[in-house]
């Protein structure tokens, strides 16, 4: 319970509209100013999604060195993780555009599940491509895992050596199709991970904010933001990111868990300084 604590934000998403919830960024600058409200809150790493003008998902290069550019000018410090999920449907070729910026921080989907009424494909060709990419870039992956065998996934591509331990994991649940976010799931999950690695918990939609107090009183970490929930309580839109990274923070300070310090988040994720490389 001494290791502080890291809070991403997950603050677009591919999925959630502005009809849904009206604070869900779309521009580059709407995504820097809610990304400088997360940090603010406490948030050290910004999971990053981008759209077009009117709310389209786009995996489009320059649409992501806009965002990252405008997120890195008001928040140098926070940590930029790309998203190679992108949105349903999308190709290889689209999903891996922003590895072309060599970021230093990405996501990596290791495993194919039912994903509302879609189905999100993720095959082993799907998945040693863009961990290949990220590896040739220089990207740091964190394992995206939405069921059980996505675990088993990632230590085959380490015995490939497509994949470099010590690995981070990211143990999404609560999606409509994959496992659910109950706790007795978490602990399956954290059975599972190889010894030495680091994990972050994402809850989806009611699941989110209990998921966040059990992984602060199992020393995990936390994502939270309007890509996985947009309530604050039942009913209750949230008015930003920032305003469930700030209840997140609010539960590290009752449990007495620090919140990581940027070079603290750093060092726990394995990461270099950002900036421009």
């Amino acid at each position: 319970m001494t290791q502080p604590l890291v809070i991403t934000a997950a603050i677009c998403g591919a999925e959630v509209t502005k009809e849904k919830c009206p604070a869900v960024p779309y521009t580059a600058q709407e995504l820097a100013l809610e990304a400088e409200a997360c940090f603010r809150e406490g948030a050290r790493v910004i999971h990053l999604h981008v759209r077009k003008e009117d709310g389209t998902p786009t995996q489009d290069r320059d649409t992501f060195r806009a965002a990252i550019e405008a997120i890195r000018a008001r928040v140098p410090e926070v940590i930029i993780q790309v998203s190679t999920g992108g949105a349903v449907g999308m190709s290889v070729e689209e999903r891996t555009q922003p590895l072309d910026l060599a970021p230093a921080f990405c996501t990596l989907t290791t495993g194919s599940c039912n994903f509302g009424d879609d189905v999100f494909v993720n095959t082993f060709p799907i998945i040693e491509a863009i961990a290949k990419k990220a590896r040739a870039k220089g990207t740091r992956v964190e394992i995206e895992v939405f069921d059980a065998g996505f675990v088993d996934n990632a230590l085959a591509l380490v015995r490939r050596g497509v994949l470099e331990p010590p690995l981070h994991f990211d143990l999404v649940l609560g999606v409509p199709g994959a496992m659910t976010g109950t706790e007795d799931r978490l602990d399956f999950l954290l059975s599972t991970l190889p010894e030495g690695s680091t994990w972050t918990v994402a809850g989806v939609g009611r699941f989110e904010l209990p998921l966040a107090r059990a992984a602060i009183a199992r020393g995990g970490h936390v994502r939270v933001g309007l890509e996985d929930n947009i309530y604050v309580s039942k009913g209750v839109l949230a008015r930003g990111s920032w305003e469930l990274v700030r209840m997140v923070a609010d539960f590290a300070r009752e449990a007495q868990r620090p919140i990581a310090t940027p070079e603290e988040a750093l060092k726990i994720l394995r990461l270099p300084r950002p900036g421009p490389k």
